[in-house]
């Protein structure tokens, strides 16, 4: 038990979810950003909201939603949030300290620990927790619908489709509620969950009526919509080495699809395209990650287990650029703006580089606290959530 501990202690502390700030026992210094930088492109900020105290030390990354104009925002101190996207106007807000239902108003009783973001479809909003719950909420208001007990920490958001809400567990299980009670309609097991994985799951996507995620032991696997059996899987990471930390292989970024090819990372793995349809791989880069992907044009972008920020080609995986020049800073998975690549940093900035060669072409800070989840494109705006809870919107302009 005490080296289990040891090992889960210098994980956090290497890696992942103890990374919210740059500190004495960070291995690697970070680099220092340039004094004499000059953008090339202007961000205004459009607005700046909190909700609650965001994710605070959990490790957990929360990450905003927009659906019709409007941004949905949680933390894991028990706030949910609605705001207008446009002009950050707060439409409500609920505690779960006060809310009075599901028990919540037994003062007793802790806050409901939201974790993952909250995911919206229709008229529904659904959101876990990190004490194995998941919770339907009219989107209009915020009041209650439905709870449902999943005995096992929900760390990414879920997926609303029709009338099914997908869910994924910490446990290796990928469940799916009624959408209109919450009560189940099928669980996948994927059997056993590694001794020791990277803090957090890798998103759902659903498409196609197929069910795709990366499991904590480096696989890309695909599950049918309307019964959760299995229709293939493949390996992203082979979990080779000699002591647990070096067979670490969790793929914890979100599934992305471009047409009909899925691009998928893992780490200690490699950046994978595969078929979507057959499963059948196309081709394979080594690359260690434990962020998502993003897509723009003929390229493939992603940060590296060292926050390099890399370029591939989608065609055919080939290296098209990378900037080092925000090494260590433990930065998120890109999201694109128009011509720009996006991420966030552990001290609160937010980076802008040029999609055709990789570029530093801005930085604006959100705040002094990390950034851990992948900034939210929708149109021209791009959404930034930090650990405790503060949101920017932010829009580009020629300087």
């Amino acid at each position: 038990m005490i080296k289990r501990a040891m090992l889960v202690s210098l994980v956090s502390l290497l890696t992942l979810a103890g990374c919210h700030s740059f500190k004495k026992e960070n291995v690697q210094p970070p680099t220092p950003l340039a004094k004499d930088f000059k953008p090339t492109v202007q961000v205004t900020r459009l607005w700046h909201e909190r909700v609650g105290d965001g994710a605070g030390d959990s490790g957990v990354r929360l990450r905003p939603t927009v659906v019709d104009g409007v941004l949905y925002a949680d933390s894991t101190d028990g706030k949910l949030a609605a705001f207008d996207a446009a002009t950050g106007k707060t439409l409500w807000s609920k505690s779960s300290r006060t809310h009075g239902w599901f028990g919540w108003g037994d003062k007793k009783r802790k806050d409901a620990q939201y974790a993952g973001g909250p995911a919206v479809g229709g008229d529904l909003l659904a959101v876990g927790t990190l004490d194995g719950h998941v919770y339907g909420v009219n989107a209009k208001d915020g009041s209650p619908r439905w709870e449902a007990e999943l005995n096992t920490q929900v760390l990414a958001s879920p997926v609303i489709i029709g009338n099914q809400v997908i869910v994924r567990g910490s446990n290796g299980r990928v469940y799916s509620l009624d959408a209109a009670t919450g009560e189940r309609q099928w669980v996948n097991d994927q059997g056993n969950v590694p001794l020791l994985s990277v803090r957090g799951n890798g998103g759902l996507l659903v498409a196609n009526g197929v069910v795709f995620f990366g499991s904590d032991d480096g696989l890309l696997v695909a599950l049918r919509l309307d019964n959760g059996s299995k229709l293939w899987e493949q390996r992203l990471a082979s979990g080779e080495g000699r002591t647990e930390i070096d067979r670490l292989n969790d793929a914890d970024g979100a599934i992305l699809l471009d047409g009909s090819t899925l691009y998928g990372t893992a780490y200690h793995g490699n950046v994978v395209a595969i078929d979507g349809p057959s499963g059948r791989p196309l081709w394979s880069h080594p690359f260690s990650s434990y962020t998502s992907l993003a897509v723009k044009y003929n390229a493939i972008f992603g940060v590296d287990d060292q926050s390099r920020v890399w370029a591939f080609d989608k065609s055919g995986g080939a290296d098209m650029w990378k900037n080092d020049a925000l090494r260590y800073r433990w930065l998120t998975g890109p999201a694109v703006q128009g011509n720009y690549v996006v991420v966030g940093d552990a001290e609160g900035y937010v980076h802008w580089l040029q999609t055709g060669d990789g570029a530093l072409a801005a930085r604006e800070r959100l705040s002094k606290k990390a950034i851990r989840a992948q900034p939210l494109v929708v149109g021209d705006v791009v959404y930034v959530q930090d650990v405790k809870g503060h949101i920017g919107a932010y829009r580009l302009s020629s300087p």
